[in-house]
């Protein structure tokens, strides 16, 4: 898979699952979806099914990640990680294909 969690990023995505609390297998899946001052903007959201046609799936630190074959182009070589300081708390996006991107950080171009 061309995208990875790291062990920061993954703690938190077991923190929320645990708080979610809902018992359900979930998959953090990553994608892209148009919009933002840059053209594209990252989608993360939990998942409960992934297809094995369609999806590409890994398994980083104890988190499994699904992302759609169709972003291949957009992340390959992306590194998800979490930042928690004074300035930003949050996930952050570490793209090699970004070309372009806002001010805010949250929409590139590729």
């Amino acid at each position: 898979m061309g995208v990875t969690l790291t062990e920061k990023a993954a703690s938190e995505v077991k923190r929320i699952i645990e708080e979610q609390g809902n018992g359900q297998q979930l998959v953090l899946r990553v994608g892209v979806q148009g919009g933002g001052c840059s053209g594209f903007s990252y989608s993360l959201n939990f998942d409960s099914e992934t297809d094995e046609e369609r999806d590409r799936v890994a398994e980083f630190h104890g988190v499994r990640l699904a992302m759609d074959k169709k972003f291949d182009p957009y992340l390959d070589g992306t590194v998800i990680d979490f930042i928690d300081d004074l300035g930003r708390r949050g996930f952050a996006f570490n793209n090699p294909n970004v070309v372009k991107s806002c001010g805010c950080g949250s929409s590139f171009q590729v």
